[in-house]
C-alpha cells in the first residue's frame, strides 16, 4: 500500500470512528460520510518557491524537470508529517551545535540540510552500514583518522564527525568546483560523479547531468529540508516553542587513561550510564581500554537539567 494510500485509510477511519459515537441514534449515511471527508480531510498542491539556491549556488527552478524534481520532494517530505515534524524538534536541539561547527570547519550553512536528509538528525546507522548524523561508512570514517573499533565509534562524536564531513565535501568542492555536485558526491562518491561527467560530457553542473535515482533526489531532498525547516508554517507545521526540543547544555572532561566501570564513572558527575550515553554515543562499551593514553573529550551535562544519580 502506497504511503498517499495509508493516509487515505487513515482518514476514512477517523471519520468513521467520529460517526460511530451516535451511530444508534443517527446511522451514518454515504453522503454524510462523504461530507466529512471533504470538510475534514484535504491535500493540497505546494505552491513552489520563486527561487531558490543551495549554499548561494542558484537553482534553475525556469527548467521544467528541475521544478519537477523540487515538488516531488517537497510533497513527500510535506505529507509526511510525523517525520517532519520530529526533524523541526530536533533542528531547534542540533542546529545550535551544529552550525558554529559548520562555520569552524569552514562549510557553508546549508550543509546542515545535507545532515537531515542523511540522519534527519538522530545517531543512526543505514542499511549499508554508514552511521553517526553524517552517515559515514567505517572505511571512509578510518581513512580520515575517525577511531571506530569496539570501545569507541568517533562516527557517533558530532564535532568529530562535522570536522570530517567537511574535509570531504571540502575536497569535493575543489574538484568539482561546486558546493551543489561536492553534495552530490557526497551521496554517490567522487568517482561516480566524475564517471558520469565524463560519460555525458557535461558541465561541472549538477543540474545537467543525468544521475542513479537516489542521487538525482539527493540534492533536491536537501532543498526541500531547507525550504520546509526556514518555513515551517507555510507547509502546514503548526507548534508552540514549547513543543520543541531543547539542547542540553554541557562541559567536557578529558579523559587519558582506560575507564574500568562507565556506570561508576557517570555517577562521579551525578548522572547515571544511560545519561553519559545520550551525550556520549560513541562510547561503545561501559568500560574503555586506553593502552595508548589517548585524549578523550567526555561531555557531560550541566546540572539541574536530570534527576541527580542516587
Amino acid at each position: 500500500m502506497s504511503f498517499l494510500s495509508k493516509i487515505g485509510l487513515g482518514a476514512i477511519l477517523f471519520a468513521v470512528s467520529g460517526l460511530c459515537v451516535n451511530a444508534v441514534q443517527d446511522p451514518p449515511t454515504n453522503e454524510r460520510l462523504e461530507k466529512n471527508l471533504v470538510n475534514d480531510y484535504n491535500i493540497y498542491a505546494l505552491p513552489l518557491p520563486e527561487t531558490m539556491d543551495f549554499a548561494g549556488e542558484p537553482v534553475p527552478l525556469d527548467e521544467p524537470d528541475i521544478r519537477e524534481r523540487l515538488d516531488r520532494e517537497l510533497l513527500v517530505n510535506t505529507y509526511w508529517q510525523s517525520n517532519g515534524l520530529l526533524i523541526i524538534k530536533r533542528a531547534n536541539k542540533y542546529f545550535p551545535i551544529i552550525e558554529p561547527l559548520l562555520e569552524k570547519y569552514g562549510l557553508p550553512d546549508d550543509f546542515k540540510y545535507l545532515a537531515v536528509a542523511e540522519s534527519a538528525l538522530e545517531n543512526n546507522s543505514s542499511p549499508a552500514g554508514a552511521a553517526g548524523f553524517w552517515h559515514f561508512l567505517s572505511s571512509t570514517g578510518r581513512e580520515y583518522g575517525l577511531e571506530i573499533n569496539d570501545y569507541v565509534d568517533e562516527r557517533y562524536n558530532l564535532e568529530l564527525a562535522t570536522k570530517v564531513a567537511a574535509e570531504y565535501l571540502k575536497k569535493s568542492k575543489e574538484r568539482f568546483g561546486s558546493w551543489t555536485l561536492a553534495a552530490a558526491a557526497y551521496n554517490a562518491g567522487n568517482y561516480g560523479v566524475s564517471k558520469q561527467i565524463d560519460r555525458q560530457k557535461a558541465d561541472n553542473d549538477y543540474y545537467d547531468i543525468l544521475l542513479n535515482n537516489e542521487t538525482s533526489r539527493y540534492v533536491f531532498r536537501i532543498l526541500a529540508f531547507k525550504e520546509i525547516l526556514s518555513n515551517p508554517k507555510k507547509y502546514g507545521f503548526n507548534y508552540r516553542e514549547k513543543d520543541l526540543y531543547q539542547p542540553v547544555p554541557t562541559y567536557k572532561v578529558k579523559v587519558d587513561t582506560a575507564v574500568t566501570d562507565f556506570p561508576a564513572f557517570a555517577k562521579q558527575f551525578g548522572i547515571n550510564y544511560k545519561i553519559l550515553k545520550i551525550h556520549n554515543p560513541w562510547l561503545r562499551e561501559t568500560y574503555l581500554k586506553n593502552a595508548s593514553r589517548k585524549e578523550y573529550m567526555i561531555e557531560i551535562p550541566e546540572k539541574g537539567y536530570y534527576t541527580p544519580s542516587k
